[in-house]
């Protein structure tokens, strides 16, 4: 299809559904977000019908006021205030004619106050969560004016109780303020199924779920249920019927439900349909599903939901997506997602272009922190495939009393709202451990309102809890045969794009920056290189306890964050760069690190390999180059010539020591344990640079909605058009058309060049951010530095039309979208090692205690006494074994080291000081001969000293180990578990 030909046909669609009908058939939905007036400030009457809003700026939302101030300022520092937005818009007769009308907000920051033709219609103050209000009475034929004041002070409080929110923090809830979600409009028959927005209307809408899974045959039983209230002033007989085109499905009710006027009534259905494309990690499965509801024959109600089939289950320390076991991996990500100078609110497509990106890495979950996400993000990730942890709001622990109550709220709405959206398997109940009791509540909010979804109900900690369905410490690793275990928050360090190594201009030496907390903060400033490694280094302790090595395992972790966040910081800059991308969405080496990695469900499925860093340096330099591989061996190549192979480390990670530069071509190789070539990794020298590029990001078409936007892609290139991995120019750019510039952002400024048509190149390449106006027409960038030939393209914006101030939801995002595929059939891992269990123990003190030390429960241990002599314990194994593992959570484990002996039969197999960690220890032992007890004893004063710098935990009882509770002659086991290797 030719594009102009693609834009009519744009055009055409959307104004088809945005002409009003000369009589209302079924509901109508409309987007409410063209054309509002906004003014920052708190003008008199600015709630009143007849105030003059004329003067004031005209936005789409969703539009923060402050947005200027992302990444520009210090979260601490962004902007509050009070902020009105005013809308106009127009009904006719027949759209009021025996009808219900709603308005839906999706979020707004922190408070609302609505207002329509001039009424006070109601509020939200919670600063997260969707909300509805019936406004069908305060309407008529002709303009109708919606007026919002909004409130993002950080210490706003709540009208009724005078309390505030515990996740309005200056730490981690970047606060752009205002209407920074979605609106809109919908228009029902009186007899109507009800919106999914509990506060304010205290309705829950529809529910579609699927049960009865035949996953190899791709089967599975449909339910739809909707809620459905009559308000027609008399009594309806309702027959409910579900259709999924797609599948083939069209089932009725077996006969109609008589609803009473003003009663609420819940209509079910369901149906076993065939040929299902189930929804899995990468592959974004979707169906509409639509309700209808019918009197006499005749519908009077539909609704459409997108939505998609997957089977879970939490069990034996595992978690498993249509019936194969994965393990996680993925990001903590700031709920905010923003970008430079616009914060949160951008359009769907970037939504998926970003969370595209997370998938693309290898990533199958992201944790959005703290708040739950907007429906955007959550709608994105059902379209890319990325399973989410979804938590209601919070700070850094458990809270009581009305505190406690907002977030019991907040998740009930998240889960009424959100409960169609497949990409959700987990609920999140709080940021830190929460007590029994309010696990208990929790549980029940998903048993009433999400009972068939196939979601865990947890939180992060409970290590010990009989209630929660999955946990999992911040960033220790937890292992376990119970309920699964993933690690909420790891890999904690900073790095800014912009340094690739200390040899590359512009020099920076890895870990130079300002103190922390007046303490060094060389993790905070690393380069890029030294980034990728420790991610690297970090993963591997979860990979290495994956399922598969034994009876108790570890079900992965999130590394916090995904793209660089304008919140809490500890580095050199103004802004969070623990990123495996920039907040242009520009890779790392991190991001490269993870999509080697991570390319699995557990066990490595698909060698590859990336080298780290670039290959243009100046004469002379000798340096490690490092290649991530998930090959078994790894050889170097320099202009074909052989360099070796590398020591492998931490599974994944080759090192190659003091390799000379010289221009041309470095190729890593990585072969098999058979030594045949399985996947190869090339970089180039690139040569003098030459030229700008300009590249657009993303989709061909934009909207002329005074929303959409463009990315753009500059980079500094070569003669041959390879990028200059190492240019730092600065940039000129020039924009013409209906277009608002809206930049990138680079370093060097205090501001960080955040709106400035001037921008540097970091490591040859950068990205700039264009607002589409109300205008359609052709929109051109030029772009010059220096002797640099300069770049122009031109892109083009369409008519976004609407009638009468409504205009049409816009279209799913036209983007191309990561696809992994069908979940594969067949196991994800092999059984790698075999546990040995334990049938008795004993202890030279201590003794009623020893048990703990193999009792799958990391908040119990057996503890010696502080005294060598009783610092012992043995135990007694179900069978001889020549055993070759024993692995050991040793309480301190990040602080002591224990020098122990450890003897099988009596014999010596292991005499050292154990490794710090962070969690488990593996020891390798060599047995001569298998043996049947296992004697571990102390054998001098364990040390004590920090291997790990955690500087920036906020309550430092979260990264406790309980190393100051002991003493120096003491032996402290948590678990311990004993293994044999299996041969290939």
């Amino acid at each position: 299809m030719n594009q102009p030909k693609l834009h009519v046909l744009l055009l055409a669609a959307l104004a088809s559904l945005v002409l009003a009908p000369a009589a209302l058939a079924q509901r109508e939905t409309h987007n409410l977000n063209l054309d509002w007036r906004l003014h920052v400030g708190d003008p008199v009457r600015a709630d009143a019908r007849d105030f003059d809003d004329s003067a004031w700026k005209l936005v789409t939302l969703p539009r923060a006021w402050n947005e200027d101030d992302a990444f520009s300022k210090d979260i601490k520092d962004h902007s509050t205030g009070v902020a009105w937005y005013r809308k106009h818009f127009t009904l006719t007769a027949a759209q009021l004619d025996n009808t219900k009308i709603f308005i839906e907000f999706e979020g707004v920051r922190q408070a609302a106050e609505v207002y329509v033709n001039g009424k006070h219609v109601g509020r939200s103050e919670n600063g997260i969560m969707a909300f509805g209000f019936d406004i069908t009475g305060q309407l008529g034929a002709g303009e109708n004016i919606i007026a919002v004041r909004t409130d993002n002070a950080w210490d706003y409080r709540e009208k009724e109780t005078n309390q505030r929110y515990q996740w309005a923090d200056k730490n981690f809830n970047a606060n752009y303020g205002g209407i920074t979600k979605n609106v809109r409009l919908h228009i029902t028959k009186k007899l109507y199924q009800t919106l999914p927005l509990y506060s304010n209307l205290k309705t829950t809408g529809v529910y579609i779920y699927a049960v009865d899974f035949d996953i190899k045959n791709r089967v599975a039983t449909i339910h739809a249920e909707s809620e459905v209230r009559n308000e027609t002033g008399k009594s309806q007989a309702a027959l409910y019927t579900m259709e999924i085109p797609a599948l083939g499905v069209k089932v009725s009710a077996a006969a109609p439900v008589n609803i009473a006027p003003g009663e609420t009534a819940v209509l079910k259905t369901s149906a076993r349909a065939k040929n299902i494309d189930f929804w899995s990690w990468g592959h974004g499965a979707l169906y509409d599903v639509r309700t209808t509801i019918s009197v006499a024959g005749k519908p009077v109600d539909t609704v459409t939901t997108r939505t998609g089939f997957r089977k879970t289950e939490y069990a034996n320390g595992m978690i498993t997506l249509n019936d194969r076991v994965i393990q996680m991996h993925g990001y903590a990500q700031r709920t905010s997602n923003e970008w430079p100078a616009i914060g949160a609110s951008v359009p769907a497509w970037l939504s998926d272009f970003s969370n595209g990106l997370m998938v693309e890495s290898g990533g199958n979950l992201v944790r959005w922190m703290h708040i739950t996400p907007w429906k955007q993000d959550v709608e994105s990730c059902d379209r890319v495939g990325l399973i989410q942890a979804m938590p209601a709001g919070d700070s850094e622990r458990d809270v009581t009393g009305r505190r406690w109550e907002q977030r019991v709220e907040v998740m009930r709405d998240a889960i009424i709202y959100n409960r169609n959206n497949p990409s959700i398997l987990f609920y999140e109940s709080g940021n830190n451990g929460v007590s029994e009791e309010h696990m208990i509540e929790m549980r029940a909010l998903r048993d009433k309102y999400d009972p068939h979804g196939g979601r865990a109900s947890g939180s992060r900690d409970m290590l010990n809890s009989k209630i929660a369905e999955y946990g999992g410490h911040m960033l220790y690793i937890n292992k376990s045969a119970r309920i699964p275990f993933w690690q909420m928050e790891y890999s904690r360090d900073e790095g800014l794009r912009k340094y690739w190594d200390e040899y590359s201009p512009p020099y920076h030496k890895n870990g130079d920056g300002p103190l922390y907390r007046n303490a060094p903060a060389a993790v905070y400033n690393r380069n890029q290189d030294s980034h990728a490694i420790e991610n690297i280094v970090r993963w591997y302790d979860y990979w290495r306890e994956r399922p598969g090595t034994g009876r108790r395992v570890n079900s992965g972790g999130t590394n916090i964050i995904f793209s660089d966040s304008n919140t809490h910081h500890r580095g050199s800059e103004n802004y969070r760069r623990s990123g495996e991308v920039d907040a242009m969405r520009i890779p790392k080496d991190g991001f490269h690190a993870h999509k080697v990695m991570w390319d699995a469900w557990v066990d490595i499925e698909r060698p590859a390999a990336h080298i780290i860093g670039h290959w243009n340096y100046a004469p002379g330099t000798v340096k490690n180059i490092y290649v991530v591989s998930s090959a078994d061996a790894v050889e170097l190549f320099l202009n074909g010539k052989s360099l070796g192979r590398g020591a492998q480390s931490h599974r994944f990670l080759y090192t190659f020591e003091n390799i000379a530069w010289q221009p041309g071509e470095l190729r890593a190789a990585g072969y098999d344990t058979a030594g045949k070539k399985v996947t190869e990794a090339v970089i180039q020298t690139s040569g003098e640079p030459t030229a700008l590029r300009l590249k657009n990001i993303g989709k061909a078409n934009y909207h002329a909605d005074g929303h959409d936007l463009a990315l753009v892609e500059f980079e500094v290139v070569d003669a041959d058009g390879r990028r200059c991995p190492t240019a730092l120019d600065l940039v000129e750019f020039e924009l013409d058309g209906p277009a608002e510039w809206r930049g990138g952002i680079g370093h060097g400024r205090a501001d960080n060049y955040i709106l400035s048509k001037t921008l540097p190149v970091e490591c040859g390449v950068n990205r700039v951010l264009i607002r589409t106006t109300r205008q359609p027409g052709a929109i051109t960038l030029r772009a010059r530095s220096g002797s640099l030939r300069s770049a122009a393209l031109t892109l083009h914006s369409v008519e976004y039309p609407s009638h009468n101030g409504l205009a049409a939801l816009p279209p799913v995002p036209e983007i191309a979208l990561p696809d992994r595929g069908p979940t594969p059939a067949g196991p994800s891992y092999k059984i790698s090692r075999t546990p040995v269990e334990v049938v008795s123990v004993r202890a030279g003190s201590n003794a009623a205690d020893a048990a703990k030390s193999y009792d799958d429960d990391e908040t119990t241990a057996w503890t010696s006494a502080n005294d060598l002599a009783g610092a012992w314990i043995e135990y007694t194994l179900e069978r001889p074994a020549k055993l070759e593992e024993i692995i050991l959570r040793l309480t301190g484990w990040r602080q002591r080291s224990y020098p122990v002996s450890i003897t099988l039969d009596g014999v010596e197999i292991y005499r050292d000081a154990t490794p710090k960690s962070l969690g488990y220890v593996t020891l390798e032992v060599k047995p001569a001969v298998a043996g049947k007890v296992v004697r571990i004893e102390l054998q001098g004063s364990s040390e004590a000293r920090d291997a790990f710098t955690m500087s920036e935990v906020a309550a430092k009882e979260n990264a406790s180990t309980g190393a100051d509770k002991i003493g120096g002659k003491t032996l402290s086991i948590g678990e311990v578990e004993f293994y044999e290797i299996l041969k290939n």
